[in-house]
């Protein structure tokens, strides 16, 4: 392939927490080694149905996920499959609807919890955690420094042309707390700092990295519809491709064609956003 890269998708974090508090995330833009804009979600802002327009490139209204409750695997062109099909290793460090959209559905706990499929035409390399009883008081997500190492293990491993990485931690906050109180300053400076030490390792073993969200959340803690918090969200990226200007305001339908023109995959038809990177 042409270039190795990284997506690490932080869920449910909005605009305003990503500039206030990533300190060392607008650090290295400031620093001049990463390039920062703003990224607008697909309508409904909803986690499944953005997880799904973030893989394939198409809105809601034509992959068919209208929310969390109508999961099932995607027949349509995705980064997994584009990458396999152009000679590429991926892997996924996820919540189980990735493995259950692009692999196979339903989830099978013991099946798919954790694999190894080098002949995989999608996920080759899958680690997947469910969040099986997760609510306001009871959030059941796993540790997110957990998360960054067993993606850079896998990294190591299998030599992974693309992996993505996908925490549910700031929306899980978010949805408990709302995103104005002291709770969430400290979860989010926290997230900052476990993720930090892993994107320079990440640089060194030749990697591209894409950090950014799947939606926001707006003042009650809120996301699925139509509004500044609960669509937009920051996008940083390291690497050595050309963007837009800073104040220009990505669509996340360009998210997948542009990992695909920067690995040298092949772009589907189905895939009509322009990408932002040369």
């Amino acid at each position: 392939m042409r270039r190795k890269l990284l997506l690490i998708i932080l869920d449910g974090v909005p605009l305003r927490n990503w500039r206030r508090l990533f300190g060392n995330l607008e650090g290295w833009v400031d620093a001049g080694e990463a390039q920062s804009w703003t990224m607008r979600a697909v309508l409904p802002s909803i986690s499944a149905s953005c997880y799904a327009s973030i893989h394939t490139g198409v809105s809601p209204q034509v992959h068919g996920c209208t929310g969390n409750g109508n999961v099932f695997r995607i027949d349509m062109p995705d980064v997994f499959g584009q990458v396999r099909k152009a000679g590429g290793v991926t892997g996924a460090v996820t919540h189980s609807f990735w493995s259950e959209f692009f692999n196979r559905a339903p989830f099978d706990l013991v099946r798919d919890i954790e694999y190894d499929e080098p002949d995989s035409d999608t996920i080759n390399h899958g680690r997947f955690h469910t969040m099986t009883g997760y609510g306001l008081v009871n959030q059941m997500t796993p540790s997110d420094v957990d998360l960054f190492a067993t993606l850079t293990m896998l990294c190591g491993r299998f030599g992974l042309d693309y992996g993505i990485l996908h925490t549910c931690t700031l929306d899980s906050m978010g949805h408990r707390y709302f995103h104005d109180c002291q709770e969430m300053d400290h979860a989010c400076a926290v997230m900052d700092e476990m993720l930090a030490p892993f994107i320079p390792r990440w640089r060194a073993m030749g990697y591209e990295v894409i950090v950014t969200a799947d939606h926001g959340q707006d003042e009650r803690g809120h996301h699925g519809g139509r509004s500044e918090g609960q669509q937009e969200f920051a996008l940083y990226y390291f690497g050595d491709g050309k963007g837009p200007a800073p104040d220009v305001t990505l669509d996340q339908l360009q998210l997948a064609p542009t990992i695909l023109k920067r690995l040298g995959a092949p772009i589907p038809d189905t895939m009509r956003a322009a990408p932002f990177l040369d």
